[in-house]
């Protein structure tokens, strides 16, 4: 068995690297050890800067983002009882838009598929070989090897790509708290984002669909979620959210709920011989900056443009720069996540100083237009600029 490139991974880094590189007539085999119903259902981000959702709409996969997608102009700051509204547009000239990762899954497997694309659920890849290279997985009950030119690793912080790149060097940083986040089916109680702190904690309002919610509040890392029945939560997300001009937070029926740790994490490099990392086999971000898919679709552009150079040309000068590429953009999206989380959350171990401190900071971004515009571009997202995209995007 033999292709050109060897995916590992099903998400939507896979997923949207296989698709980009159908369109330049290079083939690919994705491996996925999940089935499909899993792959299509499990919740994740939701927020896309301007330029991945340029990319979905230049490759042909952007008609119900299109439809049902939630262009956001502005997001609002809340603290001290009032809300602060950062607007992004009229600072950048880009918006952001609200649109599930899990309904971009949904339509890169539709396209794949419908173009004829090799995507094999249930086939859980038990070993890459970055030199061969080949990739050796299961599937219905059988070993098989996967033979091919390259491999991209795109199978999350747990998958067997990273592992497989030896003398890596990583960096992390665990945080003392975690997000207890719930989809709700209840019209949300905001047209834009609400990022809110609170002495009590960290409160965040997004939204799913006009008739969907998705919210957020700051708990402990070990936090059991069994402790958190419907009432509570929505008693301490009015707590965090209340204002003094008696704004309402709406109730519904929650129909999911879970504990996500915070944490950052970047491996170097994220190539090595054949095997290319992409997404979060290479790095993490907490969520508060809204970051994590938006990077795994920077990464796997620009694999596939260089890809589509080395299978055009025979150089392989943009696979050689991929990875400085990459880190210098992911490096960048670390320290505004890493900012964003400190800026909002409560951490229990802050004494009045330090929180005094994070209060004065919260007033100056919400006073300064030239503070707001750095956060608001960094929050609708940098170019792709680089040795692999010189004129950017």
């Amino acid at each position: 068995m033999r292709t050109q490139v060897a995916i590992v991974g099903a998400g939507p880094a896979g997923l949207l690297l296989s698709h980009l590189l159908h369109r330049q007539g290079i083939a690919s085999v994705v491996l996925e050890s999940r089935d499909r119903e899993y792959v299509e259902h499990r919740q994740r981000a939701g927020m896309l800067e301007q330029g991945t959702t340029d990319v979905l709409r230049d490759s042909g996969v952007g008609d119900r983002l299109d439809r049902e997608g939630l262009v956001h102009h502005g997001l609002e700051l809340r603290f001290g009882g009032a809300g602060h509204r950062i607007p992004l547009y009229e600072l950048t000239g880009r918006t952001v838009t609200i649109y599930a990762q899990t309904e971009i899954v949904k339509d890169l497997v539709a396209r794949r598929l419908a173009d004829g694309g090799d995507v094999r659920f249930e086939a859980p890849v038990l070993e890459v070989d970055p030199s061969g290279p080949g990739v050796t997985f299961r599937q219905d009950g059988r070993t098989h090897v996967l033979e091919c030119d390259y491999i991209a690793g795109c199978d999350g912080f747990h998958g067997v790509s990273r592992p497989a790149v030896p003398g890596l060097r990583t960096y992390s940083r665990e945080y003392p708290f975690a997000w207890l986040g719930v989809l709700a089916d209840v019209p949300p109680s905001t047209d834009e984002l609400i990022y809110a702190n609170h002495d009590r904690g960290f409160a965040l309002h997004s939204l799913r669909s006009p008739k969907v919610s998705r919210l957020y509040l700051q708990v402990s890392p070990d936090e059991d979620l069994a402790a958190w029945p419907d009432e509570r939560i929505w008693s301490e997300l009015a707590a965090r959210f209340a204002t003094d001009d008696g704004w309402t937070l709406r109730e519904g029926p929650i129909t999911d709920k879970a504990i996500t740790p915070m944490r950052s994490f970047v491996a170097e490099p994220m190539r090595h011989d054949r095997l290319f990392l992409a997404g979060d086999a290479a790095h993490i971000v907490p969520p508060t900056g809204a970051k994590g898919l938006n990077l795994a679709v920077s990464d796997v552009t620009l694999l596939a443009r260089a890809f589509a150079e080395r299978y055009a040309s025979g150089s392989e000068s943009l696979l050689d720069d991929y990875s400085r590429a990459c880190l210098k953009r992911v490096w960048r999206a670390e320290h505004f996540s890493y900012w964003m989380t400190t800026l909002l959350h409560v951490d229990p171990q802050a004494d009045d100083f330090a929180r005094r401190l994070q209060r004065s900071h919260l007033e100056y971004v919400t006073s300064s237009r030239a503070a707001a515009a750095s956060l608001a571009e960094n929050y609708v997202g940098l170019p792709l600029t680089g040795a692999n995209d010189p004129a950017g995007t």
